[in-house]
C-alpha cells in the first residue's frame, strides 16, 4: 500500500531515471522481503499486484522498465544464499534497520532469520543483474555499502584477477522530497504505521485526503515568514515542505504565501493541491486494480525479462565457486 512520500520520494524519480535513456531498469516488488515479517498469505498475491499498479500509475512504463515480483525470479534466492556465505556475521550485525525493526533484547532474539539477513537479500536483487547503479535515500546507503562488500569479497574470493561482480554505486536522488509522517513530524511516512491517519495513501480519494490533512498534527504557532522559523516545528516543516513539492515552489516561496497565517487558512490550500496532484495517480491505480489481468501480464512479462538478464550472470557465479555441473 504505497503512500504519497513513496511517490515524492521514489517512485517519481524512478520515471525520471527510464525517462533519461541510460539505463536499463529493473523495478521489483520485494514479495521475498514481505515475509521477513508476519504477513497473510491469502493476500500476499494482491498486495504485489497492488505495488504493481502503483508503479505504473506513477508513471513507471512496463515497455521500458521490467516490472516483476521478486519471487518470480528464482535467481533472487538462489545469489542470496550464496551471498549469505560470503558475507560476514559482523558486517550484518553493523546495520541499523535490524534493530530498528527487531528492537533489543528477548525482541531481537524473537525475530526471523530472514529479517536479520534481508540486506544479503537485498545484495542480491542489485547484484543478479550486474547492476552498476541503485537509486536509494538515506536509509538505504549502508545497505548499499554491504552490497559493495559483497561484490568486492565475492570478487577476491573467487574472481582471482578479474572483476565479476561490480561495485554498485548510489544514484542520489533529489533532496526535498522527504515526508514525513501526519501525526509526528519526526517520523517518516511509513507504510508499516499503525495508524492510517500518519500517511496518505496512492489510493485515497479526495474526501479522505482532505480528511487526513484536516487532522494532520500542528502547533498553535502561525506558518512563520522565513525557513528559519520552522526549526524546532517539525509538524509544521513537513506539510509546509509537502506543500512545496506538490506544488513545485520552494519552501521560501511557500512561506512567502502563507507566512503569518494559521493552519486554519493553510491545511484546505495544502488539501486541494494534494488532491490535484494525485487524482491523475489515483484514477490510473483504480483502473489497474481493477484489471488484474493487466497487471498479471505486465509481472509476467518482467519476470521473464528479468529472468533472462539473471541467467547468465547466475550461470558465472555457479561455475566460480564450483557448483556441479555448472
Amino acid at each position: 500500500s504505497l503512500h504519497l512520500g513513496n511517490y515524492l520520494g521514489a517512485l517519481k524519480n524512478w520515471v525520471s531515471l527510464q525517462e533519461d535513456g541510460n539505463w536499463d531498469c529493473f523495478y521489483c516488488v520485494v514479495d521475498l522481503h514481505a515475509i521477513t515479517m508476519p504477513h497473510d498469505p491469502a493476500t500476499l498475491p494482491d498486495a504485489v499486484r497492488s505495488a504493481a499498479a502503483a508503479y505504473i500509475a506513477s508513471g513507471v512504463d512496463p515497455s521500458k522498465s521490467a516490472i516483476f515480483a521478486q519471487s518470480a525470479v528464482p535467481a533472487h534466492a538462489e545469489l542470496a544464499w550464496i551471498f549469505n556465505c560470503v558475507a560476514r556475521l559482523g558486517w550484518l550485525e553493523r546495520m541499523t534497520q535490524f534493530k530498528d525493526k527487531a528492537g533489543s533484547g528477548k525482541d531481537a532474539e524473537r525475530a526471523s532469520v530472514g529479517l536479520f539477513t534481508y540486506p544479503v537479500l537485498m545484495a542480491a536483487d542489485i547484484l543478479v543483474y550486474k547492476a552498476t547503479h541503485v537509486p536509494v535515500g538515506d536509509d538505504q546507503k549502508q545497505h548499499l555499502e554491504l552490497a559493495r562488500d559483497i561484490a568486492a569479497r565475492f570478487n577476491r574470493d573467487f574472481g582471482g584477477d578479474e572483476i565479476i561482480l561490480p561495485q554498485p554505486e548510489p544514484v542520489i536522488l533529489p533532496t526535498g522530497a522527504r515526508i514525513m509522517s501526519l501525526k509526528d513530524g519526526t517520523k517518516k511516512m511509513s507504510k508499516s504505521d499503525p495508524s492510517d491517519n500518519a500517511r496518505i495513501n496512492l489510493h485515497d480519494d479526495a474526501d479522505t485526503i482532505a480528511r487526513k490533512i484536516k487532522k494532520a498534527k500542528t502547533d498553535p504557532e502561525p506558518l512563520p515568514e522565513t525557513a528559519e522559523g520552522l526549526n524546532d516545528r517539525p509538524e509544521a516543516k513537513n506539510l509546509v515542505g509537502l506543500y512545496a513539492a506538490l506544488t513545485g515552489q520552494s519552501v521560501a516561496e511557500v512561506l512567502g504565501e502563507f507566512g503569518g497565517q494559521g493552519f486554519g487558512v493553510f491545511k484546505p490550500k495544502l488539501a486541494e493541491a494534494a488532491v490535484e496532484y494525485i487524482a491523475p495517480v489515483s484514477e490510473e491505480y483504480a483502473r489497474l486494480l481493477n484489471d488484474k489481468s493487466e497487471i498479471d501480464a505486465v509481472l509476467k512479462d518482467g519476470a521473464e525479462r528479468a529472468r533472462n538478464a539473471a541467467r547468465p550472470v547466475m550461470a558465472e557465479v555457479k561455475k566460480l565457486i564450483g557448483y556441479w555441473g555448472a
